[in-house]
């Protein structure tokens, strides 16, 4: 079983910035894509950003041209580099990643526990 976690969130002022990472650890044999929830206070959970395998990327309108994802394959790891911070970015952020285990080269979803990023106005 494959364990995401995460890890670089924090307490930031408005306009400030954070940089998320992700760590996968287990029998990965493969990771296709992987990217970025979050979750507010009583609200939906939220796709943020996506890296597919390729580096091709996709972003929330709410987050586009403040955010940018970046993967490091041979680390298995994520990162979500985040400036110009605003209060409604305030949220859990959760790491997800589709991937495969060398018992299964079938593609199964993962998700890390997630790390609180609180952004002050």
């Amino acid at each position: 079983q494959a364990q995401l976690v995460e890890s670089g969130g924090g307490l930031v002022q408005a306009g400030g910035s954070l940089r998320l990472s992700c760590a996968a650890s287990g029998s990965i044999f493969s990771i296709n894509d992987m990217g970025w929830w979050r979750q507010g206070t009583g609200k939906l959970r939220d796709l943020v950003a996506v890296i597919s395998s390729d580096g091709s990327t996709n972003y929330a309108d709410s987050v586009k041209g403040r955010v940018t994802i970046s993967r490091d394959n041979a680390k298995n790891m994520i990162y979500l580099q985040m400036n110009n911070l605003k209060p409604e970015d305030t949220a859990v952020y959760y790491c997800y990643a589709a991937l495969a285990h060398y018992s299964d080269s079938r593609l199964s979803d993962s998700w890390g526990q997630g790390t609180q990023v609180t952004v002050s106005s």
